[in-house]
């Protein structure tokens, strides 16, 4: 394993600068920090320092939330949808001029390097533009009925209170997905954020909270709740709570499915990914090369559509491999605030003890690791968790592939024939994104057809990280089947009525059905 110094900018900053530079960019954009501390620490993964003492909620607390929520949902529901969007569209304008502000608050509670955490928040300001559209399109349709004068519809109604769970690797994107669709299809939000980017949390939502008081509605619409897993049980038990949008691990998945199923609530799932690209024969391997590194090695790893996988022809996997490895070398890891830096830290020491652990677990599988593997800036920043991303060779029917380690490592695995590489892709129990690099148009059709690729994400020619807004995102499998974003995804937040309207002045029954008295 290599533990070549990455390039760096500059020095990392100092606990003192981080500190006050999160605590300017929360105030910067409204949000509500106590003028007493709490007894919570928050620290940056930057360089370990502190940059937060809050107070967390309890679970008791989680009701009055809820039921405040409740009361909201009353009146905002009956709000007209395109002035629900014209809240969304003033809460767009307040993000595009603080989106230096809460890009910085990513940076330095998450960790991600400043164009992605300003992709970040550009994700939010994309997706209100959706939803603002959307508010003006929330179609029913209306269906040729049986009988005579009769009218046959179906229309969308609000659904109820909104319960949204999010991680730590997209702090505040993921809560706008649902939040501006939510708010739009009239539903009021209830938010339990990572404990992890506090910050990020107290600053967007401080953003909304400001759309919502010039709009002269109910601050009750959203709501944010600090605190650990035992807000969020709460939260997902609540019988009051009509979706539950959970993102995380399989794991968590697992435990909040079974709990809304049994009070008849919904759930929508953002679960695991274990993503894969195949590189064909004919592949541009330059192209590649630039997908495979963006995705396997951006955010430090710590997506959930992180590419894990390269499942590449044996006629050129050696020479990819050495052009991925090249460029591994080369990327430079530090401070994710300089400029120039690709790869920032990983969260915390438990990731970084999983780093080394799946590391571990690859070459005793018959692994060899080509590059990187090690910790870097031990010295500038001994409490955080800088790594070289790695790139392992496997055997291709190695077991450690299907687990999903939320860390920078991308395993190399080889195959004969493009059936071969579908069923590579398919083994792992994930499905949420995929790709194939190719020039032949027969392979990107077959990849893409229903014998392709299981996962809720197919693309041709480039990465598996990076979806755009306008297409709905989620997968299947152990990823949980929920979508969020584009398309019609709008839908899970909303009840649908099936409507008959007689007009004819008889009463014909369906199916020719005859009942006289």
């Amino acid at each position: 394993m290599t533990t070549t110094a990455p390039p760096t900018s500059r020095a990392l900053p100092g606990p003192e600068e981080v500190a006050d530079l999160a605590r300017s960019a929360a105030q910067a954009c409204g949000a509500d920090l106590p003028a007493h501390q709490g007894d919570r620490e928050g620290r940056s993964p930057v360089n370990g320092a502190v940059i937060s003492r809050l107070a967390w909620t309890s679970p008791e607390d989680v009701d009055a939330a809820v039921e405040a929520a409740r009361a909201a949902y009353l009146g905002w529901r009956t709000v007209p949808a395109p002035a629900r969007g014209a809240v969304v569209k003033r809460w767009a304008q307040l993000l595009v001029e603080h989106q230096v502000d809460l890009a910085t608050l990513v940076t330095l509670e998450a960790g991600k390097v400043t164009s992605e955490a300003l992709g970040e928040v550009q994700e939010m300001i994309d997706i209100c533009d959706l939803a603002v559209g959307l508010s003006r399109q929330l179609f029913g349709r209306t269906i040729a009925s049986e009988r005579p004068g009769h009218r046959l519809m179906e229309t969308w109604h609000p659904l109820g209170v909104v319960g949204v769970i999010s991680a730590f690797n997209f702090p505040v994107a993921v809560w706008s997905w649902n939040t501006a669709l939510a708010l739009v299809c009239g539903d009021p939000v209830v938010w339990k954020p990572s404990e992890r980017t506090p910050l990020c949390a107290l600053a967007a939502h401080g953003l909304l909270q400001r759309a919502l008081e010039e709009g002269g509605y109910d601050a009750s619409v959203a709501q944010v709740l600090l605190g650990g897993p035992e807000v969020g049980e709460a939260l997902v038990a609540h019988p009051g709570v009509a979706l539950v949008s959970a993102t995380g691990s399989t794991r968590m998945g697992r435990a909040v499915g079974p709990v809304v199923a049994a009070r008849f609530g919904r759930s929508l799932l953002e679960l695991g990914g274990n993503n894969a690209a195949v590189v064909a024969p004919s592949a541009d391997l330059g192209l590649a090369t630039r997908g495979i590194v963006f995705s396997a090695a951006g955010t430090a790893g710590q997506r959930c559509t992180t590419m894990r996988r390269a499942i590449v022809h044996s006629s050129v996997v050696d020479e990819l491999v050495e052009r991925v490895a090249a460029a591994y070398r080369n990327l430079p890891v530090g401070d994710p605030s300089a400029d120039g830096t690709l790869v920032g830290p990983l969260l915390d020491r438990r990731s970084f003890d999983a780093f080394t652990a799946a590391l571990g677990a690859a070459v005793e599988a018959g692994g060899e690791v080509v590059v990187g593997g090690g910790r870097e800036l031990t010295e500038a920043a001994p409490d955080a968790y800088y790594v070289r991303p790695a790139v392992v060779r496997m055997p291709a029917q190695a077991e450690v592939v299907h687990t999903e380690t939320f860390a920078p490592i991308l395993y190399v695995l080889s195959y004969e024939t493009l059936e071969e590489a579908v069923a590579l892709n398919n083994a792992v129990p994930q499905g949420l994104s995929s790709s194939i690099f190719t020039r032949d148009q027969a392979e990107a059709e077959l990849f893409c057809s229903v014998v392709g690729s299981d996962c809720g994400i197919v693309n041709v020619n480039i990465g598996t990280s990076g979806a755009e807004i306008g297409g709905a995102f989620g997968g299947e499998k152990e990823t949980g089947g929920g979508r969020e974003s584009g398309s019609d995804a709008w839908r899970a937040y909303m009840r649908r009525a099936t409507t008959t309207v007689n007009y004819s002045g008889e009463l014909p029954l369906a199916q020719g059905v005859t009942f006289e008295v």
